[in-house]
């Protein structure tokens, strides 16, 4: 099986981490740092999922106007980036952030960072598959922090006003 990696950094990484687990065709998220941005390396099949619907996925389970950090976890190694490794995933990335802004979602705008991929470090061992690990505490963190709620209202104004993702 081919495997292919991507990064995206989406404040608290136990969330970010937990979410990407979810996806088809997902085969690993690792929480760590890029730089010092919080962030999550996937691992994924791309005969079963691609770049492009990963990013999509991630920015309907952020807060993509939020240019401060997300939800609880305020500063800069909370903020939220899309990595690239070439010119053909940074078009696919800014193409979506424009996607998302004409989609007309969020009334603010939309402050995600697209960047170079930078060096990945693994965080520590008890922060990997913190939710599998600790769900009481992870679910009353990721209520507490407002993450649930804002997700589950992005995803009901899409049902609702009918906005998908171009393919």
């Amino acid at each position: 099986m081919e495997k292919a990696t991507t990064i995206f950094a989406g404040g608290c990484f136990w969330c970010v981490e937990h979410d990407l687990r979810e996806v088809s065709g997902v085969i690993d998220a690792i929480s760590g740092y890029a730089g010092k941005t919080e962030a999550v390396e996937v691992y994924y099949d791309p005969a079963k999922t691609s770049f492009k619907k990963l990013c999509q996925f991630f920015l309907d389970h952020i807060d993509p106007t939020d240019s401060g950090g997300q939800f609880f976890d305020r500063g800069e190694s909370y903020a939220t980036a899309i990595f690239y490794k070439n010119d053909d995933e940074k078009n696919i990335a800014q193409n979506l952030i424009q996607e998302l802004e004409e989609s007309k979602i969020y009334a603010e705008p939309i402050a995600v960072r697209v960047l170079p991929e930078p060096a990945f470090y693994k965080a520590e061992e008890y922060h990997q598959k913190y939710a599998e690990k600790n769900p009481d505490h992870y679910e009353a963190y990721r209520r507490g922090s407002g993450r649930a709620e804002f997700v589950g209202k992005t995803c009901a104004v899409r049902d609702e006003k009918k906005i998908v993702w171009k393919d």
